[in-house]
């Protein structure tokens, strides 16, 4: 009988992680570099623990309503940040906890150390204890992920200039907040901190904060980021900064300077590709140094495979365990490929964003008028029911097949419900399909129903011609 495949995966964050649970579903034998915690960035320093420091700050929300809501409190409620980051380990621990559960009961095998390409089908290794060992496989797959990148201009000390990384820790809860860069991370970060009490000022290059949604969510981020005291600057950057006695001063592009406690810089991931033998294996790389990949995520190196952030595609956790899957699939000898076109996203802001395909503005960009269905928050029933009524669903469909080209929602469970647009483009629906499905009540998923009924002007429960 022949031995099972061997499949070698360097790094354990989402792509690598999920990519050798597979591999070993499908019967592989399967070895796991990893120098640091399993679940990579996004479990340890990224999606779950800002999500679990959100959701405090999103239950402070709630309490501020109480008392309009029939709810007397005794006292106002207090961030304690330190229990905050506590609780936060504690999930992040029990989650990473849950991965290496997996890895045994799958027979999975955990090398900590930090790997390196020698050929295309060998792994040097580096183990903690400053012994090497080699790692010989069938097939190899790159899942180094991405980290922040290192600017001069902002020399990161963790405390007075912080990543993302510092930031989840609250080292403090500064008055003065500079976040550079408004896009996801700096949005949410933005929410966060401001819930916490910090004066927030975020700094965006581009014309508008999240530059790559679709423009009217994004300007209905920026009106509630404003509610909630934050200072929007956009079409600018920062030129310099001054550490002083007070703080930190910063020039701005423009001239105007702005005084702050602490920077937080969030500018956007660089692809780990550096010191794991890439050049001597002969490994290209593409645009912006991502690892060039096909759509089996193959490298131009038969048999070297690399996914997740790395290869530069979608820098999402979700895409990177898809393409994990997809890789391995691969080399097991199941032809498969990957489709980018059905990808929904989270974005969690306060409130959160839901969103799958493409923007009102990319659509026209290829000579079409979409058709468009809208629904508020404000006029649905469990909204009002919970007493949060902050929302907008927005359908956009081909105006001769009546196809989903895109759906983009912001407010309470956004980046749950948008998953009902994604299966209905996943599926090739029409919009006057959903629109047709009858919706249990009362529920938010009802706005889904009622914005791709207003794609043809249909919805009940709307007043006034569609915009």
């Amino acid at each position: 009988m022949d031995s099972p495949r061997h499949i070698a995966i360097l790094g354990a964050g989402p792509g690598g992680y999920v990519a050798a649970i597979r591999a070993a579903q499908l019967g592989a034998r399967v070895t796991v570099i990893e120098n640091r915690s399993l679940g990579g960035v996004c479990l340890n320093w990224g999606c779950i623990p800002s999500k679990a420091l959100l959701s405090v700050v999103e239950l402070g929300e709630k309490l501020k309503k109480a008392q309009e809501l029939g709810l007397q409190l005794s006292q106002p409620p207090v961030y304690v940040p330190s229990q905050m980051v506590e609780r936060k380990n504690r999930v992040v621990g029990g989650l990473v906890k849950g991965i290496a559960t997996l890895f045994k009961h799958w027979g999975v095998s955990h090398v900590q150390g930090t790997g390196r390409l020698v050929n295309d089908r060998t792994l040097r290794v580096s183990l903690a204890d400053g012994a090497e060992t080699s790692i010989q496989a069938d097939g190899i797959v790159i899942a180094t992920g991405s980290s922040s990148p290192a600017l001069p201009l902002f020399p990161v000390d963790g405390r007075d200039i912080m990543t993302s990384q510092e930031a989840l820790e609250i080292p403090r809860v500064p008055e003065r907040l500079l976040i550079v860069g408004g896009g996801v991370e700096g949005c949410e970060f933005a929410s966060l901190y401001a819930g916490l009490g910090s004066h927030v000022t975020v700094v965006e290059m581009m014309s508008r904060v999240l530059p790559l949604e679709d423009e009217e969510i994004s300007a209905f981020i920026e009106r509630e980021l404003k509610k909630r005291r934050v200072r929007i600057i956009a079409g600018n950057s920062v030129k310099s900064v001054a550490r002083m006695d007070t703080g930190i001063r910063t020039e701005l592009a423009d001239g105007e300077e702005l005084a702050c406690d602490t920077i937080l810089v969030s500018v956007g991931r660089r692809c780990n590709t550096g010191g794991i033998g890439l050049e001597e294996v002969g490994v290209k790389l593409g645009d912006k140094g991502a690892i060039a990949v096909n759509d089996r995520l193959e490298t131009n190196v038969p048999g070297v495979y690399a996914v997740g952030d790395v290869v530069g595609k979608a820098m999402l956790a979700h895409v990177a365990s898809a393409q994990g899957k997809i890789a391995v699939d691969n080399i097991m000898g199941n032809v498969k490929t990957i489709n980018y076109d059905v990808v929904p996203a989270g974005i969690f802001t306060l409130p959160e964003i839901g969103r799958v395909g493409l923007t009102e503005g990319q659509i026209r960009e290829r000579g079409i008028t979409p058709k468009i269905g809208r629904y508020r928050y404000h006029a649905l029933g469990k909204a009002h029911a919970v007493g949060d009524t902050v929302g907008l669903v927005k359908i956009l469909a081909d105006p001769q097949t009546d196809h989903v080209l895109g759906a983009h929602l912001v407010g309470a469970h956004a980046a749950d419900l948008v998953h009902e647009a994604a299966l209905a483009m996943q599926l090739n629906a029409k919009a006057r399909d959903v629109a047709d499905m009858i919706h249990a009540h009362p529920t938010h998923a009802e706005a889904l129903m009622e914005s791709f009924e207003d794609v043809e002007g249909m919805a009940i429960h709307q007043a006034g011609k569609r915009s």
